[in-house]
């Protein structure tokens, strides 16, 4: 598949990684960072999935897809975390990452 079809599933993973880059470092600011250990970390993990799945997709890897599925799978799991905190960064947070979810499922669907 060319890199244009993956176009909008490209930005979800960039726009996602951009804020739980973003979430990640505003829970480090937080009072009680031990609390956000488990945001932080997966922030963390969402982030860098993200990257690579825009990566694959760029290159028209035959992987892309599978790592698609696996960013998926990362990105609710991090929203699902982010979710629960009332921060505006996490509940940011919590949306880029169903957004991603979103775009990757429907990617790895299509292909």
């Amino acid at each position: 598949m060319p890199k244009e079809q993956y176009q909008a599933c490209i930005d979800a993973c960039y726009a996602c990684a951009a804020a739980c880059d973003n979430c990640s470092t505003a829970c480090l600011q937080e009072d009680d960072v031990k609390m956000m250990a488990r945001c932080i970390a997966l922030d963390m993990d969402c982030a860098q999935i993200c990257r690579d799945a825009a990566a694959f997709m760029a290159r028209g890897s035959e992987f892309a897809t599978a790592i698609c599925r696996l960013c998926a799978d990362v990105c609710t799991t991090c929203g699902e975390e982010c979710g629960k905190h009332q921060m505006d960064h996490c509940q940011q947070c919590a949306e880029a990452c169903r957004r991603c979810a979103e775009e990757c499922r429907r990617m790895a669907g299509a292909a």
